[in-house]
């Protein structure tokens, strides 16, 4: 399912347009898209990419279309990678409460949202690879995406509850919309399951998570 027909059987099951909608559709579209993604972590993304740290800072960078970590690691003068352990940013500042105190990274928590803070601070210029999960672009956007081709159902109704939001439609259609939602979401997340499973069975990976 592509934008123009995505945004056709909006219409059609609303029994409105665009202008009906306020001009919002391209919003709600983008609403239900980052419910769907927030709620679960689908292994079609993730990305791993690498950058490096700079000595003496103990603040290191997250990709622009980062959303959470499944790993951290810091390679070493001798290659070596080193996963970090995932804290909060008080643990980071309580045990590493100054900027002298360097050394290779062992803990890394989320500063805020563009930010990773690191302890202890690097004492050189370490690379870092890191494993995360992304935000996707948009079938706004894009004309198509990996939700319009697998996730039609969770897709499509996410939009109809988010517009029926703005259009404080009948309960009885909401009602049902969001169970339709709902059941789209966990045949989803059996399908997220397994070939989660299935990626880590095949590459022998680990990730840390965050506590």
């Amino acid at each position: 399912m592509n934008y123009s027909e995505l945004t056709a059987q909006i219409w059609d099951y609303l029994q409105t347009d665009d202008d009906g909608l306020g001009g919002l559709t391209d919003t709600i579209i983008r609403q239900a898209e980052e419910r769907i993604v927030r709620a679960i972590q689908l292994p079609n993304f993730r990305k791993n990419v690498t950058g490096n740290a700079t000595a003496s800072n103990k603040y290191l960078s997250t990709p622009s279309d980062f959303l959470s970590p499944y790993s951290l690691a810091v390679i070493d003068g001798d290659g070596n990678q080193n996963y970090l352990l995932p804290k909060d940013v008080a643990f980071v500042r309580e045990n590493y409460p100054s900027a002298t105190q360097t050394g290779l990274p062992k803990y890394y928590g989320i500063f805020d949202e563009g930010t990773f803070i690191l302890g202890p601070t690097p004492d050189s210029s370490y690379t870092f690879e890191l494993h995360y999960y992304y935000e996707p672009a948009s079938i706004v956007d894009t004309g198509t995406s990996w939700l319009g081709d697998n996730a039609e159902n969770a897709l499509l109704y996410g939009c109809l509850v988010e517009a029926y939001v703005v259009l404080k439609g009948d309960d009885s259609l909401m009602g049902l919309y969001s169970t339709r939602f709902t059941e789209a979401m966990e045949a989803l997340k059996v399908l997220g399951e397994g070939r989660d499973r299935s990626d880590t069975y095949r590459n022998g990976e680990t990730r840390i998570r965050p506590n």
